[in-house]
């Protein structure tokens, strides 16, 4: 594509500071694989010839309108020495062959022809081509110009490129095009708009769902151990066994290739499997694809019908000798089976034979990553690490596991863990465990993601003891790849899961997060745990930046993705089971029947206590209530419109439970789809005695109701699954862009301002320019040093007017002196400075009262240093004073708050926050959820204030704050809203060089 190509004598070459290492990302394509984009480089000149010789007559012939069969050499040095600013150019490569060498499979350049505009070309190997490299490296290329102030790509096409054409017109950004002598000229606005950026998140879905279904679904899985070096129990070796006796015992619907694992009935492995073995591939060995000669006959094959239960299930690691002897009691056992083996043994890598879904390694990292370079040539997909040693140990092994994550991402992998329990799936056909859980879960419909191998344990053991099932479970482990976003992903469309549960001990990129989490809980609910209520731990291992952000803005976010914050893993599981087995409520209104009047009383307070409506037809019943008196009891609670929940508590003192109420409850519950819970002496999960046939499906499975250890427990369970129905049921608004914003203006703004990384104090003129770009106008004032020069400004700017100190410590201190309101003529006005430069004297800092007078800190819109103590501004209408605030945060990314003003209300933190985007509902909700928000309602009489144009200033600051990620910090302060209309009476703004971790592109995290 685009045959004029800017000729110019070659740049001299970058010096390797200028090389734009932030610009490198690996990246998932459309078919799920992962590829690495990165800057070109000098040093890619003869990647770059291969690639060219490798691309077809037609393709050659569209990307530079002429059959070049060899770049000269003065092209191959103009195409790899770029400057990374008037001319860039960014390449996708993957290792190939033994040597593994980066190959290029794609290249995209612009050279800018003007300030504002670049000249584009693209160009996909040919065998990549319909994995969606193209789109990937617009948005990339996209990202660096905009970077570099371009704001428009233009480009010459051939009719016949339509694939090309595609890729633009696809993009959802403002092209156009027009044919002219043949050649279709094409213009693209790179300004985001709503459809681009809806267009990125529906390809990133699709791309990562698929990836995560290759990972799910794998059929053919390699196990790598450490070989005949590792000592008897060592980590690597204790976890190799324990995942080939799981093999052993029951591989599911796959087959298992294993290497570097103790033979069964063989003292060692036959074969170190990585690391100097390397050499190996050039001397002799077995012929690829044929077995090697530990492959003698006594393969794993012990199906379901014949399972052993070693141990307890999901237990952590025995000694050294338990996991190996369990392999050879196993293989005792197979070696009168007759099946075809699913577990094979190899001496080498080399020998398995392609191809691999998916491989696990339980090695030291230097070998993990070498042998990670030897699985390209079998086509694996993913890589579960399930040994550690990698960032948690420091520096060192921070840069091994990025050594790792590169390989198999230009390998096409995606990488789980370090340090990770594994992963299993009970899907029909595609049943698995490729983890450390040596009993599997029961199949169901509850996808779990966690990321620290304990974890895995408790939440793998709580759900088989509660008898409740689970679709698909991954730990992460350090989460350096696979997170729970992919996860969320792949689960959106799984048919076969209709819960998702993620515990985390943090957050890579909540901004991600809250995107996919909101658009998952509109169809299915999603149940959370963090380390942590801030979200603010930083585990061992884990790579994640650092937040300054206020603790409840996690919680925040999570509201506003309508996402269930549980307390811990025990409420997480309580919630889990009720969304699994019984349908949403319909309302908030509660019915209880209890064992005894007391008990009613206080399951009825939980029930209020956890924002939920006792209904009238709550009742109890004696312990000897005969079966009339309880089926009419039951009856009358679950008669139509009676309530919408039904807790039953039953907790025998004397007599023995004989399952009358249980059972009376299940078949009711069953006929009438009512949302029903249960706390019975002795049931927990999914009991028998709490069951009862569907009704519209007598021969099916039968119909639960989940049993509580206490009623507190099964309230609380309610409590966050009726939020969660309110939430979903609700009108969630949208974002909709208000009048009168010139998004350019802004973003030249800044650009202006900007000093490299340096944060930089806006000035008043540079401030009010910048706000008014957004619609929001900032009250004029003026600095004074005399009462003559506080008079003139008075004239210019319009009686009455209030007087403020410009002294730090004095800001909006009216009850220290430092604010006089309401001044309607000259007289007043002297008087009043006079009396605040002498009563300011007194409660300034006495080591340099002339400083703090001369107010060199700044004030209002002016942030600069001056020499004038005073401030004269023109009166707003009376109103409810109020603070609008945003900040950058390396985290969150944008965080808006919202409160009235005042020394009580910082004190209490009655602030409101709202991660951007926000809906119009997200902004309503931000202004009435602070407690004192009935002062802007006409508390006590006083007037209205209008929330309409507050609430339409709050959406200007969030998109701004949206928008431009080099705004460092925002604080519009006061702002005096009104009967009609909102003044902002000063602002402050700081900018900085952008730091924000979601992009406008595609990117892993590594």
């Amino acid at each position: 594509m685009n045959g004029h190509d800017v000729p110019a004598d070659p740049d001299p070459a970058p010096q390797p500071d200028q090389y734009p290492v932030e610009w490198e990302a690996d990246v998932v394509l459309r078919d799920g694989t992962t590829t690495h984009v990165r800057p070109i480089r000098p040093s890619d000149a003869a990647a770059l010839q291969r690639f060219h010789m490798g691309q077809s007559e037609r393709s050659t012939y569209l990307r530079f309108f002429a059959n070049i069969e060899r770049l000269s050499d003065r092209d191959l040095e103009r195409f790899t020495v770029v400057d990374h600013s008037e001319r860039v150019a960014l390449v996708a490569v993957k290792r190939v062959g033994q040597d593994l060498r980066e190959d290029i499979i794609g290249v995209a350049r612009f050279d800018k022809v003007a300030p504002h505009e670049a000249e584009v070309a693209f160009n996909i190997a040919d065998a990549e081509q319909g994995r969606g490299l193209g789109s990937v490296l617009l948005e990339h290329l996209a990202a660096a110009a905009r970077e570099r102030g371009v704001r428009r790509f233009s480009a010459e096409v051939l009719p016949q490129n339509g694939k090309m054409l595609a890729v633009f017109q696809e993009a959802g950004y403002v092209v156009s095009q027009h044919v002219d002598d043949g050649i279709v000229a094409v213009s693209v606005d790179l300004d985001p708009t709503d459809r681009s950026r809806e267009v990125m998140a529906d390809r990133e879905h699709r791309a990562e769902a698929r990836s995560m279904h290759g990972l799910l679904t794998a059929r053919r899985v390699l196990l790598v151990g450490p070989g005949p070096t590792a000592e008897p129990g060592t980590a690597e070796r204790l976890l190799a066994e324990r995942v080939l006796a799981n093999a052993l015992r029951d591989p599911g619907d796959g087959t298992f290739e294993v290497v570097g694992v103790a033979a069964p009935g063989g003292p060692e492995p036959l074969a170190p499997p990585v690391g100097e073995r390397h050499g190996e591939r050039h001397g002799e060995r077995h012929g690829e694809g044929e077995p090697s000669h530990v492959d003698d006959g006594r393969h794993g094959w012990h199906g379901q019908h014949d399972r052993h239960d070693h141990g307890a299930a999901h237990g952590h690691l025995h000694d050294a000798a338990t996991a190996a002897e369990l392999v050879e009691e196993l293989v005792e056992e197979l070696d009168d089976e007759a099946a075809a083996p699913p577990v094979r043994f190899r001496a080498r890598i080399a020998d398995v034979p392609g191809p691999v879904d998916l491989a696990l390694l339980a090695l030291p990292p230097r070998e993990a990553i070498a042998a990670t370079a030897e699985l390209e040539r079998l086509g694996v997909r993913a890589v579960v690490v399930l040994s550690a040693g990698f960032a948690e140990t420091g520096p060192d092994g921070l840069a091994l596991q990025r050594d790792l994550l590169r390989t198999a991402h230009t390998a096409g992998m995606r990488v789980v863990g370090p340090a990770t329990y594994g992963l299993l799936t009970t899907h029909a056909g595609h049943r698995l465990n490729a983890s450390l859980a040596e009993v599997e879960p029961v199949a169901g419909s509850i996808g779990i993601f966690c990321q620290s191998a304990p974890t895995a344990v408790t939440l793998l053991a709580t759900a088989l003891r509660r008898r409740i099932g689970i679709s698909s479970f991954v730990s992460a482990g350090h989460r350096a790849d696979v997170s729970g976003n992919d996860l969320m992903q792949f689960w959106q469309d799984d048919p076969e899961t209709s819960v998702v549960c993620l515990y985390l001990e943090s957050i890579g990129n909540p901004r991600k997060f809250s995107r996919i989490a909101r658009r998952l809980a509109s169809v299915k609910p999603v149940v959370v745990v963090t380390a942590g209520r801030s979200g603010q731990v930083v585990p061992p291992g884990h790579a994640v930046r650092s937040t300054r952000a206020p603790r409840r803005t996690l919680d925040e976010m999570l509201r506003q993705s309508g996402v269930i914050h549980a307390e811990n893993t025990h409420h997480l599981v309580d919630i889990a089971q009720l969304l699994a087995i019984q349908p949403l409520p319909s309302g908030r209104r509660i019915g209880i029947l209890a064992s005894s009047a007391a008990l009613t009383a206080l399951v009825a307070e939980a029930a209020v206590s956890a924002g939920l409506v006792v209904s009238d037809c709550s009742t109890f019943l004696p312990e000897d209530a005969d079966d009339e008196r309880i089926e009419s009891a039951v009856a009358a609670l679950y008669a139509p419109d009676a309530c919408d929940v039904v807790v039953a508590v039953h907790v025998p003192t004397v007599r023995p439970r004989v399952g009358t109420v249980s059972r009376a409850v299940a078949r009711a519950a069953a006929a009438s789809g009512r949302t029903t819970v249960a706390s019975v002496l002795g049931l927990h999960g999914l009991a028998a005695e709490l069951s009862a046939p569907n009704p519209a499906d007598p021969d099916g499975p039968r119909l639960h109701v989940p049993a509580y250890s206490t009623p507190e427990d099964a309230v609380a369970a309610v409590g966050a699954v009726v939020g969660y129905a309110r939430w979903r049921d609700a009108d969630h608004g949208t974002v909709d862009r208000p009048e009168g914003v010139d998004s350019d203006r802004a973003r030249a703004i800044v650009e202006g301002a900007l000093a490299g990384d340096s944060v930089v104090d806006l000035d008043a003129g540079t401030t009010a320019r910048l706000l008014a770009a957004y619609g929001i106008e900032l009250w004029p004032s003026r600095r004074v040093r005399t009462a003559d020069e506080a008079v003139a400004a008075a004239h210019e700017i319009g009686w009455p007017v209030a007087l403020k100190s410009t002294a730090e410590s004095l800001r909006h201190r009216a009850d220290l002196g430092g604010v006089r309101l309401d001044i309607g003529d000259e007289d007043e006005l002297r008087a009043d400075v006079e009396q605040m430069r002498a009563s300011l004297a007194a409660v300034l800092p006495a080591g340099n009262p002339g400083r703090a007078l001369t107010g060199e800190s700044g004030t209002g819109a002016d942030m600069h240093t001056g020499t004038a103590p005073f401030e004269v501004q023109r009166m707003a209408d009376a109103g409810v004073a109020c603070v609008v605030r945003s900040t950058e945060d390396q985290l969150f990314g944008p965080v808006v708050s919202f409160g009235l003003a005042g020394d009580a209300v910082d004190l209490l933190g009655d602030v409101s926050y709202g991660v951007p985007p926000l809906t119009d509902v997200d902004v309503a909700t931000m202004v009435r959820s602070i407690r004192a928000a009935p002062r802007l309602f006409g508390y006590m009489g006083a007037p209205v204030a209008d929330t309409a144009a507050l609430e339409d200033l709050l959406a200007r600051m969030s998109l701004m704050a949206d928008e431009l990620p080099e705004l460092r910090s925002v604080e519009l302060y006061p702002v005096v809203v009104a009967e009609h209309g909102a003044a902002v009476l000063g602002a402050r703004v700081q900018v900085a060089g952008a730091q924000r971790a979601d992009t406008l592109r595609r990117a892993l995290p590594g």
